[in-house]
């Protein structure tokens, strides 16, 4: 006779998410759940992409800012509330606060991306300019909270706030009940815990398991660590394009919660990241945040696979879609590099006449697509009789990029690939 699993200890408990359900759903709508085929026959196995990029506010965030507001009290909601964040948690409470009638004031750093500063003050809320980093702004936001009285919002670890982002797993067992691996991406955890936590408890009352894979951003992974030291503990976060997960500590419930639940933690880089948002435009017309796509980059890497074995039917979660037009063109950029579809190179050529026509005429033939070009004779290491080519070709995959360097080879050049 198999053992009785012992109950799990820490975190929302079943009934209490799906009550959480019940209060997310008058604001957070049903995203749409797309299959990538692309994915699909990568893994050799279904993939299914739950499109929380979709969702209002274009995140996540607004479940759990929802339900920890709806619980306040009168002399609470009067108050009002106060948060800090440099783009999806500002909006998420934000657009909480309008649909529950309570003034909210956002602290937000200077630099904050302009679509993330004017979506929050559309929502209604006072922003607070202010500091170069979130840190500064968390700072600014709790002093305003002692000073005023105003509720702050935190924007991950609270018990009211996980539980929210827990309604998100349901949604997902109603769409794909017979799923068996769901990627999310990590930073402070609390959309993790939420979900984790959901799909666990519920697949352990019907007699099965789900397994829950989170994925971090390299220079900010702080799960990892804290994980291996067996409590939360602070990383130095470098720079990352995913800005909506680098947070250098765990919170101190969302690791408890995660060390219960979750299965594997894995990390990738930003070139990864960039590649995977590409996949996500190109192959299913789906606008990412970087910090949206980490799942999708760890399948794409093989991350996943390699932590976890055969993942079966898996859900991966985008997150939220709010990114920067601007960010998105420099992304797209370093995703078609990634790929072997933009290629830099340097040639050094004769200085005389039809030198540049003749290297045009040479990656023509090649039936690739020059991008841009700059001709100088000030490089470094130049000779008196020497001028330098800089050339951005659109290549269309690495045997394509080899075959460009081959016929200037055969041509007599020496292109250097940047």
């Amino acid at each position: 006779m198999s053992e009785t699993p012992r109950p799990y200890t820490v975190g929302p408990g079943l009934d209490e998410i799906e009550h959480a359900h019940e209060i997310v759903s008058r604001v957070a709508k049903t995203t749409p759940v797309e299959t990538s085929r692309y994915l699909s026959d990568l893994l050799g196995s279904p993939v299914l992409l739950k499109c929380e990029n979709l969702q209002r506010t274009g995140a996540f965030k607004i479940r759990g800012a929802y339900h920890m507001m709806s619980k306040l009290s009168a002399d609470e909601r009067a108050r009002g509330v106060v948060a800090a964040s440099a783009g999806n948690h500002a909006q998420g409470v934000a657009f909480a606060a309008r649909e529950l009638g309570v003034a909210s004031t956002i602290f937000m750093p200077l630099g904050v991306a302009l679509p993330k500063l004017q979506a929050t003050r559309d929502y209604g809320a006072h922003v607070v300019l202010g500091g170069a980093t979130v840190d500064e702004s968390l700072r600014a936001a709790a002093e305003f909270a002692r000073s005023t009285g105003a509720v702050f919002v935190p924007p991950f670890d609270h018990p009211d706030i996980i539980t929210g982002q827990a309604a998100l797993g349901l949604d997902i067992l109603d769409d794909v009940p017979d799923v068996e691996t769901v990627i999310v991406g990590v930073g402070g955890g609390g959309l993790i815990a939420g979900v984790a936590a959901a799909l666990k408890q519920r697949a352990r009352r019907d007699g099965r398991d789900i397994r829950v894979i989170g994925v971090q951003a390299e220079n900010a992974a702080a799960f990892p660590m804290s994980l291996r030291a067996g409590t939360p503990t602070e990383v130095a976060v470098g720079r990352t394009i995913a800005d909506g997960i680098a947070v250098g500590r765990p919170g101190e419930l969302t690791f408890e919660i995660v060390k219960e639940f979750v299965d594997h933690i894995v990390t990738v880089s930003d070139d990864e990241i960039a590649k995977a948002l590409l996949v996500l435009l190109e192959r299913s017309k789906l606008v990412v945040e970087p910090a949206g796509a980490v799942g999708v980059a760890a399948l794409l890497t093989g991350a996943a696979q390699e932590a976890a074995g055969e993942l079966g039917r898996t859900v991966v979660i985008l997150s939220g879609g709010n990114i920067d037009p601007l960010l998105m063109q420099r992304v797209v950029a370093a995703g078609l590099h990634v790929s072997d579809r933009y290629l830099n190179l340097r040639l050094m050529l004769p200085d005389r006449p039809g030198q540049l026509a003749r290297t045009s005429e040479l990656i023509a033939s090649a039936n690739a697509n020059v991008v841009e070009v700059l001709h100088t004779r000030h490089g470094n290491g130049l000779q008196i009789s020497q001028v330098e080519l800089q050339v951005s070709i659109e290549t269309r995959g690495s045997e394509h990029k080899d075959e460009v360097v081959r016929v200037l080879r055969e041509a007599g050049y020496d292109p250097i690939v940047d």
